[in-house]
């Protein structure tokens, strides 16, 4: 299973329809929040064969999305939400807590605009940033690929906009 994982395009869909281009065929594209309304727009970007999952973001006033998911992926049980419920801005330890509580071996969040990755104590927790805002150094538009063979195994990439940037490999 191959996952393009984005968050707070915040209306900027010429730049995810670039990005869903670049990285087809890929089988679901999740979606953190921050679509500002463009839900259906990004869905109709896509074949019909990927699944579309997003939540809503805190600038998503108009729509009635769920705030949070509990999905499958593969084997694992995973959530994804915006992260503005969740004090992410001083940390993941509110979603580590949730994910330790409720038995997620995934966490997903957008909301910093900024890309995040740990994998501690068999649980990961991501954040893609945002292509169309970046507020890391350099602000370069990021986003992720997850891939999840066939045994299970989780590999995940930090992608930049910047075609000079360097893939970084998160799962080594």
């Amino acid at each position: 299973m191959r996952i393009l994982i984005a968050s707070d395009t915040h209306g900027k869909d010429e730049v995810l329809k670039e990005v869903i281009d670049k990285e087809a065929p890929f089988d679901m594209l999740i979606h953190l929040g921050d679509t500002v309304g463009s839900e259906k727009k990004i869905a109709q970007m896509l074949s019909v064969r990927i699944a579309f999952l997003t939540v809503k973001g805190n600038n998503d006033f108009a729509n009635t999305l769920d705030e949070k998911k509990e999905v499958r992926l593969g084997k694992y049980k995973a959530l994804l939400v915006h992260g503005h419920r969740h004090g992410v801005y001083a940390g993941t330890q509110h979603l580590r807590n949730e994910a330790l509580s409720k038995g997620y071996d995934i966490v997903m969040y957008g909301h910093t605009h900024v890309p995040h990755y740990e994998n501690k104590d068999g649980i990961i927790i991501l954040n893609p940033g945002s292509i169309s805002y970046p507020r890391q150094r350099g602000n370069t538009g990021t986003y992720m690929i997850m891939d999840i063979d066939a045994s299970d195994t989780i590999n995940t990439v930090l992608k930049f906009l910047d075609e000079e940037k360097t893939v970084i490999d998160l799962s080594k």
